[in-house]
């Protein structure tokens, strides 16, 4: 008797409140504030506070919508998400999808308000029977306010407070709930509904939901799939099929029963679809997020970097991290698919995984700066020979290496240097085999610089030389003398005007004795780029991987985009250009890499104890540097204990162990693009513009210097004697020769004879 007595009393009370929450319904719907305090036993005086300063409006989120990253030509990069969602309308949802969900969550959703008393009734009652929340009762409205709030919740507390089982948070969900009636139609909310839930095993949205499961859009659900997804919402882990096909059966039936109960389809639709399988696991889409997932996993990476120091994107990294995987966006990237695989087939065919060297390669675009192929021999990922680590970027950015050290690449810039000088390409150096160079002082941008103990050899071509003949053989001690007398300041700033920095530490190159025979730590992308400055004819482009973006509206999103400036004259780039074609010349460095009909210019790079190799080159189409390296820590000599492409390296130089893996990958890379021609140097770049040397051969080295002087020339006397039949002491000849049309202010250095003929 008690017990029916307590009973009794409990569905009293339930009823009371059941009026309670009508009348509260009533008085939210109309604005008004109202004291909860002591209502019905189970408002606080908490939620009355906090219920009457809640605002009229809900102020949700942006929904969190997947970006995706294409290549040039629209092809897929990657897609980057927090949540794998696509939004749609709702006459892009199919109407037996929106059937399903009203009908198994809110069967009375277009006939109330913001409150389905009777669905909150029954909740009510079975909760004050339990003495806890069991049964939520909440519309549809209610539902995405709920979902809404805990989308917008940015810590662990608020998380909390929204899914906090009490009926402070139910009061909450509903004041905000009238709201929301009050501001959009019931279709509208429901679209919102349908595209913020959960549909569980990563997806979000019914779109996403549809092709994930079903392989299909959202537009062309069928009755049983339609079931299965509504029935995922009360519990999107609970009910998922990959996690436990019965229970999802068995609940997507319990939508198919309800439907029925409705009248929403027939006895015969309901059979059938309850015969129909739950899903096809075959047909699950999986959509690879981040870059880790991606064709292009290296590149991908820099990409992301570059928009993270976007701030378009966001006033703090964090920020534009998350807006970058939830806000819908487009990103167009320079990569070239084609460009990229013929890369990667030149890496396929010079170097194996295995391999204990390393090989990279990028190819850019001369006068635009677009990155368009980046690879590598050693893959993205964990464990044996792969690696996390982007071989062709700076170290200043996510898994950047840092570079190589770069060796005679270099001595493109001081070629550069002695043109923009006014030093003709003719200009003639005495290069012997070895030269000593203890000392002597080279001027630097803040004073100057020596080697107390410095005596480089040529490991090619000794002799009188000039600047192409010494560029076809790499001859050291020629470029060392070239460099002393540009200055060592004019090298360093025309290669930090061509984007050459350290690597290592974004700091500028050294200006070192030996700088002209490589400096600092460099990267692919950044020596491709710079070289790509000499083909553009001076252009110089800063590298370029994000080409646009747009936010899920299609607005462009401001991005840093192409930049240029002239850094040096078209004359100067042209002197530089005839210079390293004569490199891939008959007899040059890398005349064995020479191919087809293109005009073709290039360096080698051989590092002091072989530590790196590299060949950078271009025609006025592409440009591309490739190296091969010890990348471990403390670097140790290729010739011993390394292997590429599978054989022991034996002779690492430029053009024999990174020279084939630049040559195939520009071969490729140039198939079917047109064909494109180096503009001449002038006559003055070529010979120069001064007057002819006067004759000293003969003369005394007082009398020649007067006569040299006089004729405006800088006058340095060696300290070799040379064969010759002037007398000796006497000036057996100079350097540049009679003849040749130094401009004025160069340096002439005299050679006395020895006497010996």
């Amino acid at each position: 008797m008690r017990t029916a007595e307590r009973g009794v009393r409990s569905r009293a009370r339930s009823l009371v409140v059941f009026l309670g929450v009508s009348v509260l319904a009533g008085a939210l719907a109309a604005g008004l504030a109202i004291p909860f305090a002591g209502f019905a036993g189970f408002a606080t005086q908490k939620a009355a506070v906090s219920m009457q300063n809640l605002p009229q409006d809900l102020e949700t989120a942006p929904l969190a919508v997947r970006s995706k990253m294409l290549a040039a030509d629209g092809t897929w990069i990657a897609t980057l998400y927090e949540q794998n969602r696509v939004p749609v309308p709702l006459d892009q949802i199919s109407p037996i999808m929106r059937r399903a969900i009203v009908a198994i969550e809110d069967s009375r959703f277009y006939e109330h308000g913001a409150l389905d008393a009777q669905g909150t009734l029954r909740a009510l009652i079975r909760n004050r029977s339990e003495g806890s929340v069991q049964q939520g009762g909440s519309s549809i409205t209610q539902q995405y306010v709920k979902m809404s709030l805990i989308e917008k919740a940015d810590t662990a507390e608020q998380r909390k407070a929204a899914t906090a089982v009490t009926y402070e948070r139910k009061l909450t969900e509903l004041r905000y709930a009238v709201a929301i009636e009050k501001q959009f139609s019931k279709d509208q909310i429901l679209e919102k509904y349908l595209n913020l839930a959960n549909f569980g095993d990563g997806a979000f949205g019914v779109q996403t939901a549809a092709q994930h499961y079903f392989g299909v859009s959202a537009a062309k659900l069928t009755l049983p799939q339609a079931a299965m997804l509504a029935g995922l919402v009360k519990n999107p882990t609970g009910y998922d099929p990959t996690n436990n096909l019965k229970r999802a059966k068995d609940r997507r039936d319990l939508v198919i029963a309800r439907m029925r109960e409705l009248n929403l389809i027939t006895a015969k639709q309901a059979a059938d679809a309850r015969k129909a399988p739950v899903i096809d696991f075959k047909k699950i889409r999986k959509v690879p997020n981040g870059c880790a997932n991606s064709r292009y996993p290296f590149y991908c990476e820099y990409a992301v970097a570059k928009l993270l120091d976007n701030p378009a994107l966001g006033s703090t990294p964090k920020e534009r991290e998350h807006y970058l995987k939830t806000g819908g966006l487009t990103i167009r990237t320079s990569l070239d698919p084609r460009i990229q695989a013929a890369a990667q087939a030149s890496i396929k065919e010079h170097a194996k995984v295995s391999d204990t060297a390393i090989a990279a390669i990028t190819v850019v675009e001369p006068g635009s700066g677009l990155v368009k192929g980046m690879v590598q021999s050693k893959p993205y990922g964990k464990g044996r020979n792969h690696t996390y680590y982007n071989l062709n970027v700076e170290k200043s950015y996510p898994g950047g290496y840092g570079g190589f050290q770069n060796g005679s690449t270099m001595k493109a810039f001081t070629i550069a240097a002695a043109i923009q000088q006014g030093l003709p390409l003719t200009y003639r150096i005495n290069s012997p085999a070895q030269i000593d160079l203890s000392g002597r002082r080279f001027k630097t941008c803040s004073g100057s610089t020596r080697d107390p103990n410095y005596r480089p050899r040529n490991s090619t071509r000794s002799g009188n030389l000039t600047m192409i003949e010494a560029a076809k053989a790499s001859t050291n001690t020629y470029f060392l003398q070239l460099s002393q007398r540009t200055g060592l300041c004019s090298i360093a700033t025309i290669a930090a005007n061509l984007g050459m920095y350290n690597a290592q530490t974004q700091e500028p190159l050294d200006q070192v004795v030996s700088m002209t025979l490589g400096v600092g730590y460099v990267t692919p992308l950044m020596l491709s780029n710079a070289y790509a400055t000499f083909a553009a004819r001076g252009k110089y482009c800063r590298p370029t991987v994000v080409t646009s973006v747009q936010d899920k509206s299609g607005k462009p999103v401001q991005t840093p985009g192409i930049g240029c400036r002239q850094v040096l004259t078209p004359a100067v780039a042209d002197g530089v250009n005839r210079v390293l074609s004569a490199v891939m010349e008959p007899g040059g460095t890398g005349g064995r890499l020479n191919f087809g009909n293109w005009d073709l210019a290039g360096k080698t790079g051989t590092i002091q104890d072989n530590l790196a190799v590299w060949y950078a080159g271009y025609t006025p189409n592409l440009a591309a540097a490739a190296v091969v390296a010890d990348a471990t820590l403390p670097y140790t000599n290729l010739m011993y204990g390394h292997t590429l492409d599978g054989q022991d390296i034996s002779d690492p130089t430029g053009s024999g162990t990174a020279g084939p893996l630049w040559q195939t990958a520009m071969e490729k890379a140039l198939q079917g693009m047109p064909l494109r021609r180096f503009v001449p140097p002038n006559s003055k770049i070529t010979g120069g513009d001064g007057k002819s040397l006067p004759p000293v051969s003969g003369m005394s080295p007082g009398e020649a210097t007067d006569t040299l002087s006089r004729a405006g020339y800088q006058v340095v006397l060696s300290g070799d004697r040379v064969n010759s039949p002037e007398a000796e002491g006497t000036v057996a000849y100079t350097d540049p020769r009679t003849g040749d049309r130094p401009p004025p202010g160069s340096q002439v250095t005299l050679f006395l004879s020895n006497g010996q003929n």
